[in-house]
């Protein structure tokens, strides 16, 4: 019984959102969710998408609490990675664990003295069907909810129906 309310406890403390893994191999495009420890740990998420394996393209889109995105690319060389929000790292140790990963040198006080702003690789699917222009305007529209911006990345990309159905599995 103990082992079932730690677990239901780890659950209740993951944020709200999604996590989908998409991928691009011979000329299709294939997305499935991630679990949801994926939205509170970056490594546990980039495991997950380096056990898919797949010969093509591979990334994620993280949907956080609502608040903010994540997009990583796994590579051989090292995760790309783009956080919509830097100040989010303030209130959530997934986004402190991107800013970390990417080497910034932001303190707390120098987040809790701006507006939210993007940090990362703007051009992390560049070479996949999304130019760094278009993404960083995507990103950059305040007016849009996080999965709105998912959802126009999505159609940018040409994987709009896939991820319809992965969210609509997922009861969003």
């Amino acid at each position: 019984m103990g082992a079932q309310r730690a677990t239901a406890q780890q659950a209740a403390d993951l944020p709200g959102g999604f996590a989908v893994a998409v991928v691009r191999e011979d000329g299709k495009w294939r997305c499935t969710a991630l679990r949801r420890a994926a939205l509170n740990s970056l490594s546990a998420a980039e495991t997950e998408l380096r056990e898919l394996r797949s010969a093509g393209a591979v990334f994620g889109l993280l949907d956080v609490d609502e608040e903010f995105l994540i997009i990583l690319r796994p590579a051989p060389a090292g995760t790309r990675l783009l956080l919509s929000d830097a100040t989010a790292a303030l209130d959530y140790d997934i986004a402190a664990e991107v800013l970390d990963t990417l080497d910034s040198d932001f303190d707390d006080e120098d987040l809790e003295d701006t507006d939210p702003f993007e940090e990362g690789d703007l051009g992390l699917l560049a070479d996949i069907g999304l130019p760094e222009g278009v993404l960083g305007v995507i990103i950059a529209d305040e007016e849009s909810e996080i999965e709105e911006q998912i959802t126009a990345i999505a159609e940018r990309m040409g994987f709009a129906d896939e991820l319809s159905a992965v969210l609509d599995k997922l009861g969003r």
